[in-house]
Protein backbone atom coordinates (compact mmCIF):
# COMPACT_ATOMS: atom_id res chain seq x y z
CA UNK A 1 0.00 0.00 0.00
CA UNK A 2 2.78 2.40 0.86
CA UNK A 3 4.51 1.60 -2.43
CA UNK A 4 1.32 2.36 -4.35
CA UNK A 5 0.71 5.64 -2.52
CA UNK A 6 4.24 6.90 -3.13
CA UNK A 7 3.68 7.76 -6.87
CA UNK A 8 0.38 9.46 -5.95
CA UNK A 9 2.17 11.71 -3.46
CA UNK A 10 4.76 12.60 -6.08
CA UNK A 11 2.03 13.59 -8.55
CA UNK A 12 0.31 15.77 -5.98
CA UNK A 13 3.59 17.45 -5.04
CA UNK A 14 4.40 18.06 -8.70
CA UNK A 15 0.98 19.57 -9.37
CA UNK A 16 1.35 21.92 -6.41
CA UNK A 17 4.75 23.06 -7.66
CA UNK A 18 3.35 23.70 -11.15
CA UNK A 19 0.43 25.63 -9.70
CA UNK A 20 2.78 27.73 -7.59
CA UNK A 21 5.00 28.47 -10.59
CA UNK A 22 2.02 29.44 -12.75
CA UNK A 23 0.79 31.87 -10.08
CA UNK A 24 4.25 33.45 -9.86
CA UNK A 25 4.31 33.80 -13.63
CA UNK A 26 0.98 35.59 -13.68
CA UNK A 27 1.90 37.93 -10.80
CA UNK A 28 5.20 38.83 -12.44
CA UNK A 29 3.31 40.63 -15.25
CA UNK A 30 4.18 38.40 -18.17
CA UNK A 31 0.99 36.47 -17.88
CA UNK A 32 -1.36 39.27 -16.70
CA UNK A 33 -4.72 39.49 -18.31
CA UNK A 34 -5.45 42.33 -20.71
CA UNK A 35 -8.28 44.33 -19.15
CA UNK A 36 -9.04 46.13 -22.38
CA UNK A 37 -10.06 42.83 -23.97
CA UNK A 38 -11.59 41.34 -20.88
CA UNK A 39 -13.80 44.32 -20.02
CA UNK A 40 -16.22 43.98 -22.95
CA UNK A 41 -16.55 40.31 -22.16
CA UNK A 42 -17.32 41.07 -18.54
CA UNK A 43 -19.89 43.62 -19.60
CA UNK A 44 -21.42 41.17 -22.01
CA UNK A 45 -21.80 38.67 -19.22
CA UNK A 46 -23.23 41.16 -16.72
CA UNK A 47 -25.38 43.05 -19.21
CA UNK A 48 -28.87 41.60 -19.04
CA UNK A 49 -29.76 43.05 -22.43
CA UNK A 50 -30.89 46.30 -23.97
CA UNK A 51 -33.27 46.99 -21.12
CA UNK A 52 -33.02 49.71 -18.55
CA UNK A 53 -29.96 51.63 -19.88
CA UNK A 54 -30.78 55.32 -20.10
CA UNK A 55 -28.46 58.27 -20.64
CA UNK A 56 -29.57 61.17 -18.45
CA UNK A 57 -28.68 64.51 -20.04
CA UNK A 58 -28.73 67.36 -17.46
CA UNK A 59 -31.03 70.20 -18.45
CA UNK A 60 -29.61 73.66 -18.68
CA UNK A 61 -30.44 75.63 -15.58
CA UNK A 62 -32.94 78.35 -16.28
CA UNK A 63 -31.62 81.81 -15.54
CA UNK A 64 -33.35 83.33 -12.53
CA UNK A 65 -31.10 86.38 -12.23
CA UNK A 66 -32.87 89.73 -12.08
CA UNK A 67 -31.56 92.28 -14.62
CA UNK A 68 -29.72 95.14 -12.89
CA UNK A 69 -32.00 97.78 -14.38
CA UNK A 70 -35.00 96.24 -12.57
CA UNK A 71 -33.92 97.98 -9.36
CA UNK A 72 -34.97 101.29 -10.95
CA UNK A 73 -38.18 100.05 -12.65
CA UNK A 74 -41.37 100.25 -10.56
CA UNK A 75 -43.95 97.55 -11.30
CA UNK A 76 -47.45 98.32 -12.59
CA UNK A 77 -46.75 102.02 -13.01
CA UNK A 78 -47.40 104.21 -16.02
CA UNK A 79 -45.14 103.32 -18.93
CA UNK A 80 -44.63 106.98 -19.76
CA UNK A 81 -43.26 107.60 -16.25
CA UNK A 82 -40.66 104.85 -16.31
CA UNK A 83 -36.99 105.82 -15.94
CA UNK A 84 -34.89 105.89 -19.09
CA UNK A 85 -33.02 102.71 -18.07
CA UNK A 86 -36.28 100.72 -18.22
CA UNK A 87 -37.22 101.50 -21.83
CA UNK A 88 -35.73 101.32 -25.32
CA UNK A 89 -36.66 104.14 -27.68
CA UNK A 90 -36.18 104.60 -31.41
CA UNK A 91 -34.56 108.02 -31.16
CA UNK A 92 -33.89 110.32 -34.09
CA UNK A 93 -30.79 112.53 -33.83
CA UNK A 94 -31.88 114.72 -36.73
CA UNK A 95 -34.59 116.47 -34.73
CA UNK A 96 -34.53 120.23 -34.27
CA UNK A 97 -32.70 121.29 -31.13
CA UNK A 98 -34.95 122.67 -28.40
CA UNK A 99 -38.17 121.57 -30.12
CA UNK A 100 -40.67 119.05 -28.73
CA UNK A 101 -40.35 115.59 -30.27
CA UNK A 102 -42.05 112.20 -29.83
CA UNK A 103 -40.32 108.81 -29.98
CA UNK A 104 -41.67 105.25 -30.12
CA UNK A 105 -40.55 103.30 -27.06
CA UNK A 106 -40.76 99.72 -25.79
CA UNK A 107 -40.37 98.51 -22.22
CA UNK A 108 -37.38 96.29 -21.58
CA UNK A 109 -37.74 92.57 -20.72
CA UNK A 110 -39.18 91.74 -17.29
CA UNK A 111 -40.61 95.27 -16.92
CA UNK A 112 -44.38 95.56 -16.40
CA UNK A 113 -46.29 98.82 -16.83
CA UNK A 114 -49.76 100.08 -17.70
CA UNK A 115 -51.36 102.84 -19.75
CA UNK A 116 -53.85 105.54 -18.74
CA UNK A 117 -56.68 102.95 -18.79
CA UNK A 118 -54.80 100.65 -16.37
CA UNK A 119 -54.19 98.08 -19.11
CA UNK A 120 -50.85 96.30 -19.58
CA UNK A 121 -48.75 98.01 -22.21
CA UNK A 122 -45.52 97.25 -24.03
CA UNK A 123 -45.28 99.88 -26.74
CA UNK A 124 -45.95 103.56 -26.13
CA UNK A 125 -44.95 107.08 -27.19
CA UNK A 126 -42.84 109.40 -25.07
CA UNK A 127 -42.63 113.18 -25.36
CA UNK A 128 -39.34 114.97 -24.78
CA UNK A 129 -37.27 117.95 -25.87
CA UNK A 130 -34.74 117.46 -28.64
CA UNK A 131 -31.35 117.95 -26.95
CA UNK A 132 -28.34 115.90 -25.97
CA UNK A 133 -27.75 114.90 -22.38
CA UNK A 134 -24.74 117.17 -21.95
CA UNK A 135 -26.94 120.11 -23.02
CA UNK A 136 -29.37 119.67 -20.12
CA UNK A 137 -29.57 122.29 -17.35
CA UNK A 138 -27.51 121.62 -14.24
CA UNK A 139 -30.60 120.64 -12.24
CA UNK A 140 -31.21 117.61 -14.50
CA UNK A 141 -27.98 115.73 -13.76
CA UNK A 142 -25.68 114.90 -10.87
CA UNK A 143 -21.89 115.26 -10.98
CA UNK A 144 -18.99 114.09 -8.89
CA UNK A 145 -17.42 116.65 -6.58
CA UNK A 146 -13.72 117.40 -6.20
CA UNK A 147 -12.04 118.43 -2.95
CA UNK A 148 -8.59 118.86 -4.46
CA UNK A 149 -9.12 122.08 -6.41
CA UNK A 150 -8.99 125.68 -5.16
CA UNK A 151 -12.35 127.44 -5.06
CA UNK A 152 -10.82 130.71 -3.90
CA UNK A 153 -8.45 131.47 -6.78
CA UNK A 154 -8.07 133.96 -9.56
CA UNK A 155 -9.01 132.94 -12.15
CA UNK A 156 -11.48 130.56 -10.60
CA UNK A 157 -10.38 126.96 -11.06
CA UNK A 158 -12.35 124.18 -12.76
CA UNK A 159 -12.23 120.39 -12.51
CA UNK A 160 -13.30 117.55 -14.81
CA UNK A 161 -16.39 115.87 -13.35
CA UNK A 162 -18.34 112.77 -14.39
CA UNK A 163 -22.04 113.63 -14.66
CA UNK A 164 -25.05 111.28 -14.80
CA UNK A 165 -28.56 112.28 -15.92
CA UNK A 166 -31.33 111.80 -13.37
CA UNK A 167 -33.52 108.74 -13.85
CA UNK A 168 -36.73 110.37 -15.10
CA UNK A 169 -35.04 112.85 -17.44
CA UNK A 170 -34.98 111.81 -21.12
CA UNK A 171 -32.36 113.07 -23.57
CA UNK A 172 -30.30 112.04 -26.58
CA UNK A 173 -26.87 110.42 -26.47
CA UNK A 174 -24.92 109.04 -23.52
CA UNK A 175 -26.51 109.53 -20.12
CA UNK A 176 -23.05 109.69 -18.49
CA UNK A 177 -20.65 112.34 -19.75
CA UNK A 178 -17.63 114.42 -18.59
CA UNK A 179 -17.97 118.13 -17.95
CA UNK A 180 -15.78 120.98 -16.70
CA UNK A 181 -17.27 122.53 -13.57
CA UNK A 182 -16.19 125.29 -11.24
CA UNK A 183 -14.80 124.27 -7.86
CA UNK A 184 -17.62 124.71 -5.38
CA UNK A 185 -16.90 122.54 -2.35
CA UNK A 186 -16.67 123.73 1.25
CA UNK A 187 -14.60 122.67 4.22
CA UNK A 188 -17.07 123.99 6.81
CA UNK A 189 -15.53 127.41 7.46
CA UNK A 190 -18.01 130.23 8.17
CA UNK A 191 -17.47 133.67 6.69
CA UNK A 192 -19.20 135.38 9.63
CA UNK A 193 -16.87 133.67 12.13
CA UNK A 194 -13.76 134.61 10.16
CA UNK A 195 -14.88 138.26 9.88
CA UNK A 196 -15.74 138.48 13.60
CA UNK A 197 -12.31 137.09 14.56
CA UNK A 198 -10.61 139.51 12.18
CA UNK A 199 -12.35 142.51 13.75
CA UNK A 200 -11.92 141.49 17.41
CA UNK A 201 -8.76 139.36 17.58
CA UNK A 202 -7.20 140.10 14.23
CA UNK A 203 -4.20 141.75 15.85
CA UNK A 204 -3.26 138.36 17.35
CA UNK A 205 -3.77 136.47 14.08
CA UNK A 206 -6.91 134.63 15.26
CA UNK A 207 -8.60 135.04 11.91
CA UNK A 208 -5.68 133.54 10.02
CA UNK A 209 -5.38 130.68 12.52
CA UNK A 210 -9.08 129.94 12.09
CA UNK A 211 -8.72 129.77 8.31
CA UNK A 212 -5.79 127.35 8.59
CA UNK A 213 -3.15 129.87 7.54
CA UNK A 214 -0.62 129.27 10.30
CA UNK A 215 2.31 131.18 8.84
CA UNK A 216 0.29 134.36 8.35
CA UNK A 217 -1.21 133.89 11.81
CA UNK A 218 2.21 133.67 13.45
CA UNK A 219 3.35 136.70 11.47
CA UNK A 220 0.41 138.78 12.73
CA UNK A 221 0.87 137.48 16.28
CA UNK A 222 4.52 138.47 16.62
CA UNK A 223 4.12 141.77 14.73
CA UNK A 224 1.01 142.81 16.67
CA UNK A 225 -1.06 142.73 13.52
CA UNK A 226 1.56 144.57 11.53
CA UNK A 227 1.17 147.45 13.97
CA UNK A 228 -2.51 147.51 13.13
CA UNK A 229 -2.09 147.96 9.39
CA UNK A 230 -2.19 144.24 8.59
CA UNK A 231 -5.25 143.87 10.80
CA UNK A 232 -7.19 146.54 8.91
CA UNK A 233 -6.19 145.04 5.56
CA UNK A 234 -7.35 141.55 6.63
CA UNK A 235 -10.70 142.91 7.79
CA UNK A 236 -11.21 144.36 4.34
CA UNK A 237 -9.96 141.26 2.46
CA UNK A 238 -12.03 138.81 4.53
CA UNK A 239 -15.05 141.09 4.32
CA UNK A 240 -15.07 141.03 0.50
CA UNK A 241 -14.24 137.29 0.44
CA UNK A 242 -10.81 137.64 -1.15
CA UNK A 243 -9.10 135.79 1.71
CA UNK A 244 -10.60 132.36 2.29
CA UNK A 245 -9.78 129.01 3.92
CA UNK A 246 -6.30 127.61 3.37
CA UNK A 247 -7.70 124.40 1.81
CA UNK A 248 -9.20 126.40 -1.04
CA UNK A 249 -12.83 125.69 -0.14
CA UNK A 250 -15.77 128.06 -0.01
CA UNK A 251 -17.33 129.67 3.02
CA UNK A 252 -20.65 128.36 4.28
Amino acid sequence: MEAAAEPLRSVRLLSRVLLFLSQCYVLSGDGSLNLEHSQPLAQAVKDPGPTGIFTVVPRAAESTEIPPYMMKCPSNGLCSRLPADCIDCATNFSCTYGKPVTFDCTVRPSVTCIDQDLKPQRNFIINMTCRFCWQLPETDYECTNSTSCMTVACPRQRYLANCTVRDHIHCLGNRTFPKLLYCNWTGGYKWSTALALSITLGGFGADRFYLGQWREGLGKLFSFGGLGIWTLIDVLLIGVGYVGPADGSLYI
